[in-house]
């Protein structure tokens, strides 16, 4: 027992003295030498009941084997998982009797273990490849021709699981590779025998129906002692969506260049953080400048110096609040020349909010803007000449009058309208976007603004004020609106609000639903009562322009605190829109 290298002990006795060899040394660890001679379930307490229950079988004289014996035992300091063979004999003495028992011992620990660690990383493996079917394995027995592969990997080439499961020749496997691409993936895996080098390839898998499905397959062949190859094991992926996706994003590239190069407007993009990267066709036909030159922040430099500052300012407010971009700009031609260019991007964001990119064209505007800058020199000298035409007739009425003093009076109400439709024509006459004023022009309330001006001016607190709902208005409603408040305003200043010192008048513009009300009050002025007969030419006039051209309703009401006028119009009459839209209704 001593001589031999195979771990032995001998428990003698009922106390079971240990007695053992070198090999008994190595596998006690620590625990030797101090346990030689020592009874056994004092050497091994933490498995006193399990040597307890051997002692006794010995000493009955009874052999039997124990495999794959777990036991938990403190060799290294700390109690450990140990797994072992064992085999128990009695010892025989002189007299015929059992005097102790024989235990050979063979230590399967490190082999369970690595079963153990093979076991979990194949059910790891497994886990893995079953949870998806895009994965498949397989294992080529090159010698032999023999490939095994799992469900997933049969599945692929379009083979029976169980027959691929056993091992089939790799020519089942390559019958199923698209005609296009098997010579290339028969060399390509000659390659990685040849060489011993990794394998790598994306092909076609050709189903019965016809359907097409795209894998990319890796491995790398294992080599014997010998060097020869003997193993090729690996992996294939479906990868079949991401070819259709990647596929829809080439077409739709391929349609949003092709649409891009058509447009006549030059079309460019960015990243979120604004970085030009493309520019289509048109951009560089108009600039004339070399692909790519003006990516990053090169397009700056392509706009009028006196531009620049301006549309760089308003592109960096557009990337940092995420507002639509819209300039206006002089953009250098292939010519020399600077063309007026209207420069517009919208970002696209992703389901979160986030900006992704931004599209942005640029229009040429030059030819229309120069039009609109003529058509401004035109309608300024028409303007012009139909405003010394009412100076001409406010001449003649001038002149007139001398001649005729009795009629002194009424040159001067005459003259009086006649300013107010001067005033009402260049309140209304077309403007070009670059000479459009920006305080309100088009409205009722900047028309009234405009012609209450002579009794605002120079007062402590405007004594006209408008209140209540604006509207949009043309240049037909303007003109008997300018007549209307003309002979409302001079009334109220000869008779009314506007002759004391504290008066004044409140227009207040209130929205119906089919008809617009605008309420004139006098306030702070003598007071009044009803006339016997409203027959002057001005009353006429105010009921002419409100009831006849305008087709609205008027009324009157002489309260102590001041006249009332109440007015309501169509909203037709006020604006060609709402005309329009009205004859559509019709």
């Amino acid at each position: 027992m001593v001589a031999a290298s195979t771990p032995m002990a001998m428990m003698v006795g009922p106390q079971g003295i240990l007695i053992y060899n070198n090999g008994y040394a190595d596998f006690a660890g620590k625990k030797h030498p101090d346990i030689f001679g020592m009874p056994a379930l004092e050497a091994w307490p933490e498995i006193a009941d399990f040597n307890r229950q051997n002692i006794e079988r010995g000493l009955r004289g009874e052999s039997w084997t124990l495999s794959g014996q777990e036991l938990l035992l403190n060799r290294h300091g700390e109690l450990e998982s140990a797994w072992m063979d064992l085999h128990y004999s009695p010892i025989m003495g002189d007299d015929g009797l059992s005097m102790g028992t024989l235990c050979v011992v063979h230590e399967t620990t490190e082999r369970v273990l690595a079963e153990q660690a093979l076991a979990r990383s194949e059910e790891r493996m497994a886990l893995a490849i079953n949870g998806t079917d895009l994965v498949g394995t397989w294992d080529w027995d090159v010698l032999n021709d023999k490939v095994t592969a799992d469900d997933q990997f049969a599945a692929l080439f379009d083979l029976d699981s169980l027959r691929a499961g056993l091992g089939v020749p790799i020519q089942d496997f390559l019958r199923a590779i698209h005609p296009d691409d098997v010579q290339r993936v028969g060399d390509e895996i000659a390659q990685a025998l040849r060489e011993g080098s990794p394998y790598k390839s994306e092909y076609r898998l050709m189903g019965k129906d016809g359907d097409v499905t795209w894998v990319v397959a890796s491995g790398r062949p294992r080599a014997d002692a010998d060097g020869r190859v003997n193993r090729f094991p690996g992996v294939a992926i479906d990868v079949t969506a991401q070819h259709r996706v990647a596929e829809a994003l080439r077409e739709s590239e391929l349609q949003f260049r092709t649409l891009a190069d058509t447009m006549p407007q030059m079309v460019w993009s960015t990243r979120p953080d604004g970085f030009h990267d493309y520019y289509n066709a048109r951009w560089y036909e108009f600039t004339g400048m070399p692909d790519g030159s003006t990516d990053g922040e090169g397009w700056n430099g392509m706009f009028h110096p006196d531009d620049q500052d301006r549309a760089w300012e308003a592109w960096r407010h557009s990337l940092a609040t995420g507002e639509p971009y819209q300039i206006e700009y002089r953009l250098r031609h292939h010519s020399g020349e600077y063309r007026w260019t209207l420069g517009r991007a919208l970002p696209i964001r992703d389901e979160s909010g986030q900006i992704v990119r931004w599209i942005g064209t640029c229009t040429d505007i030059h030819e229309s803007r120069v039009a609109a800058e003529e058509r401004e020199l035109v309608a300024q000298e028409l303007s012009h000449r139909i405003k010394n035409i009412f100076a001409v007739l406010n001449g003649i009425i001038g002149l007139s009058a001398r001649s005729y003093p009795a009629s002194k009076d009424f040159a001067d109400q005459l003259r009086q309208r006649i300013y107010a439709l001067g005033e009402a024509h260049d309140f209304v006459r077309p403007h070009s976007a670059l000479s459009a004023p920006t305080d309100g022009q088009g409205t009722l309330a900047a028309l009234i603004a405009r012609l209450m001006r002579p009794y605002n001016d120079g007062a402590d607190q405007a004594r006209v004020v408008f209140l209540g709902d604006d509207i949009p208005i043309d240049d037909a409603a303007a003109t008997p609106l300018a007549l209307l408040f003309h002979e409302l305003a001079t009334n109220a200043a000869k008779y009314g609000g506007l002759s004391a010192p504290g008066g004044k008048v409140e227009l207040t513009g209130s929205r119906l639903p089919d008809m617009y009300r605008l309420t004139w009050r006098e306030l702070g002025g003598p007071e009044t009562s009803e006339p016997v007969q409203l027959s002057g030419f001005g009353s006429r006039l105010v009921s002419l322009s409100v009831e006849g051209q305008m087709r609205g309703h008027l009324e009157r009401e002489w309260n102590a605190g001041g006249l009332v006028v109440a007015v309501q119009i169509p909203y037709e009459a006020l604006s060609r829109s709402d005309r329009l839209r009205q004859r559509i209704h019709d």
